[in-house]
């Protein structure tokens, strides 16, 4: 490396470099992608070759430079990261190395992200059973929401609270981090639209309208076991739920929610949904995935699938072997789970552990998530795939991808399998950059005020 390299530049570089030897086996060939990879698989043949590149790429570039040079280039939004949890759960922040999580801050900068989503995460429970000393749903989502401000207010040098896709935009200009809020769990709103657009005004720009459990206007996909049906889709009040967040510019986001609440957020809505951190149901079975028929519907209107990088979404063989591993050992595994239940370190060690002490899983090959990526964009088009990594939200990652710090390896994965410039662009943040911006000019266009024109609607409410 060049000694006038800034640390930063120099240190995503040797990223680029570790990820092009792990990917190529130790490939020293000049250009062109490793033996063995096929170029031009979003469709194309081999021969196909000269496709993968685009105007703009200078002869004789590698895989590896030109994967650092888009790396660089890009503006990389990931959908999905619950880090808040952890470090409200555990009292730890951001700019402490963390060798336990997916995230810190010298990560996110190693990995080049430019805007990571910070989930907003309110587990179920808390919409049943509300203490006094605990609190309710709310409460959890406004801690949370805190946690995320102190951590950008303790480090502005490198990061800075992002409301708009301008702020975004700003951030990669700047050189620092964009860091926004996403609410994972409808349940949050305790079933005011008051409450949704306090959210929304403290820099909540997106919400998944369900987690794993159903609330009182919106079914759940719930997770294993039975579904949890009560509405089958939609209310009419989650109807109202879904209206109100596209007027004011709030992201309506699909990930966790039931068939048929799909298909009624598709026939109400007005402007492009996410899904925060779904993968491709037919590549991997799975109910939080989504099906070719949901790609076609999530294309025509507009929105993007924000891939999800956990093993158990993108890997049926993963799944097979961790329903194995739960049959066995699920006793040893709900007692911790219990012991540090608010402790979310403290859990993570504990499950390493035993893990440790138990049969290994497979890992899964960094190729099936690009798999997830490449059937997305064959149904529902380039335009409308993206990254949902769930870092610090799940238990397992493909090979290779051991925190936010190996994003490259999927930039260059991506250059492997014969993407152009554009498309990996697209992908890596532009698609999400686009919906966040035909959102924004939806709830311009209603050329309404965020409360003076809200609905006062509440599920306990008669107006």
């Amino acid at each position: 490396m060049s000694s006038s390299l800034s640390p930063a530049r120099a240190s995503l570089a040797a990223v680029f470099a570790c990820a092009f030897v792990t990917a190529c086996g130790g490939s020293s060939r000049s250009a062109g992608p490793p033996i063995g990879v096929t170029v031009g698989g979003h469709g194309a043949k081999p021969d196909d070759a000269p496709h993968a590149t685009t105007k703009g790429v200078p002869p004789g570039e590698t895989a590896g430079a030109r994967a650092e040079r888009l790396h660089r280039q890009a503006i990389i939004v990931d959908g999905h990261n619950d880090i808040p949890t952890i470090m409200f759960g555990s009292n730890v922040d951001l700019k402490t190395p963390e060798t336990r999580t997916h995230t810190d801050l010298a990560r996110m900068k190693a990995g080049g992200i430019t805007g990571e989503f910070f989930s907003i995460y309110v587990e179920g429970d808390l919409a049943d059973k509300p203490t006094v000393t605990g609190g309710g749903s709310l409460r959890r989502a406004i801690d949370l929401v805190d946690v995320t401000y102190r951590q950008v207010e303790q480090n502005p040098s490198e990061l800075l609270l992002a409301t708009t896709a301008a702020d975004i935009r700003r951030a990669k200009k700047e050189g620092k981090i964009a860091v926004l809020m996403g609410i994972e769990g409808g349940h949050a709103i305790e079933n005011s639209l008051y409450a949704l657009r306090s959210l929304y005004r403290l820099g909540c720009r997106y919400m998944t309208l369900t987690h794993t459990n159903t609330n009182e206007w919106a079914d759940s996909a719930g997770f294993s076991g039975p579904t949890p049906t009560r509405h089958h889709g939609l209310t009419p009040f989650g109807e109202e739920v879904v209206a109100e967040m596209q007027r004011i510019g709030m992201l309506v986001d699909v990930s966790h929610i039931a068939d048929d609440t799909f298909w009624a957020v598709m026939k109400s809505a007005k402007a492009p949904v996410i899904a925060s951190h779904s993968s491709a149901r037919a590549v991997a079975e799975h109910r939080r995935n989504l099906n070719d028929d949901m790609l076609r519907a999530l294309a025509k209107n507009g929105g993007v699938v924000m891939v999800n990088f956990w093993s158990t979404f993108i890997s049926v063989d993963y799944q097979n072997a961790a329903r194995a591993w739960y049959d066995k050992n699920g006793k040893a595994f709900a007692e911790i789970r219990t012991k540090y239940k608010d402790d979310p370190l403290g859990f993570i060690e504990a499950r390493a552990k035993l893990r440790a002490e138990t049969e290994p899983l497979p890992k899964v090959p960094l190729s099936v998530l690009i798999d997830h990526i490449e059937h997305i964009v064959q149904v529902a088009g380039i335009d409308h795939v993206g990254l949902g990594s769930d870092f610090d939200g799940v238990d397992a990652l493909p090979d290779g991808l051991d925190g936010i710090d190996s994003l490259p390896k999927i930039t260059l994965a991506l250059v492997e399998r014969g993407y152009k410039d554009d498309e990996i662009l697209k992908i890596l943040g532009g698609n999400f950059l686009r919906v966040f911006e035909q959102a924004e000019a939806y709830a311009k266009s209603t050329g309404t005020t965020l409360s003076g024109n809200g609905s006062t609607r509440r599920i306990d409410s008669k107006r």
